[in-house]
């Protein structure tokens, strides 16, 4: 008996200390991911660029010198002037923060939209799951860029505009994924529990379901920052998106930047370079997200908050 006890006090013992799913999927990404700590520290400059924008920026955005026109980069304008004379490096700066509110808006939309939608369709199943999906599919059929050309041009340039087209029209086809995570764990026996006690459908929603498919709405959020972003520089570069003179990146790309890109070859460079690497960091962080939360790849933490079991033998 007195082996017995001392057996299962050296197992409590030795039993590792639960982490938060957060605490670990930091640990975790600082030690198996560099690329996905190298694309949040590219977020988080993005972010505190945003932000910090009027502190940060050494001229308006929209302050004009006529006479220092196409300058360019020196000390006085680091990246140059376009051809009104603004300050490049001003209007990057400004161009982060419509960049964010673009990625982070459009990002939060899609995936409530993606949640919503699948949420229904896979819990309620039959006809309304038919219909849905009758409907995502006709969605999926159009090209995505005609599809986003066509409500901006029924609803007009604008940042709120942006957001809402690039949300709503993203997140249809997204619910396909929120809807296979809903079916997988509609069949799972503390379901049927939770019907037999009389559980609501709002309650079994919120308090069963949505928790059990976190991982991949998280996912979902992560890697569509970055794309949400590649849209509005699309649609701003083909006139549809932030009308001017708003700093968009894309929109710099865009009338004087491929005018002027002969003789000032500055005014393409660094509005390109800064979407390139915001865009990349976002990918690889969303990446980096998706492989350690996911629990349907190997070590993810989505399903077990990454607790190792340990067995003890005996001898």
């Amino acid at each position: 008996m007195g082996d017995i006890s001392r057996d299962a006090s050296l197992d409590l013992a030795e039993e590792p200390k639960k982490r938060s799913l957060l605490v670990d999927f930091f640990i975790r990404l600082v030690k198996e991911k560099p690329l996905g700590v190298v694309g949040g520290l590219i977020f988080l400059l993005l972010l505190v660029t945003g932000i910090f924008a009027n502190l940060l920026a050494p001229y308006g955005m929209n302050e004009i010198h006529l006479v220092d026109r196409l300058s360019p980069p020196s000390a006085q304008y680091l990246l140059g002037t376009d051809h009104m004379g603004r300050d490049l490096l001003s209007r990057i700066i400004y161009g982060a923060r419509i960049s964010m509110y673009v990625g982070l808006g459009a990002s939060a939309l899609l995936t409530i939209t993606a949640t919503t939608i699948g949420l229904v369709s896979g819990f309620a199943g039959g006809r309304v799951d038919m219909s849905i999906q009758r409907f995502v599919d006709a969605w999926m059929c159009f090209p995505g860029l005609v599809i986003l050309l066509t409500v901006m041009a029924l609803l007009g340039p604008g940042l709120i505009q942006v957001i809402l087209v690039l949300g709503i029209a993203t997140g249809i086809p997204f619910s396909r994924v929120v809807r296979g995570a809903v079916i997988g764990i509609r069949e799972n026996v503390y379901i049927d529990a939770a019907k037999a006690i009389g559980c609501s459908t709002t309650e079994m929603l919120t308090r069963h379901i949505l928790p059990n498919i976190a991982a991949p709405i998280i996912i979902i959020f992560t890697t569509q920052c970055g794309y949400m972003i590649l849209g509005e520089a699309a649609l701003s570069f083909l006139g549809f998106g932030i009308p001017p003179p708003q700093p968009s990146w894309g929109g710099m790309l865009s009338g004087a930047g491929r005018e002027y890109m002969y003789i000032a070859w500055w005014m393409p460079i660094w509005p390109g370079l800064a979407l390139s690497i915001a865009v990349y960091g976002l990918n690889v962080l969303g990446d980096a997200a998706r492989d350690i939360l996911d629990p349907r790849l190997r070590g993810g933490i989505g399903r077990y908050g990454g607790v190792k079991v340990k067995s003890h033998a005996k001898k």
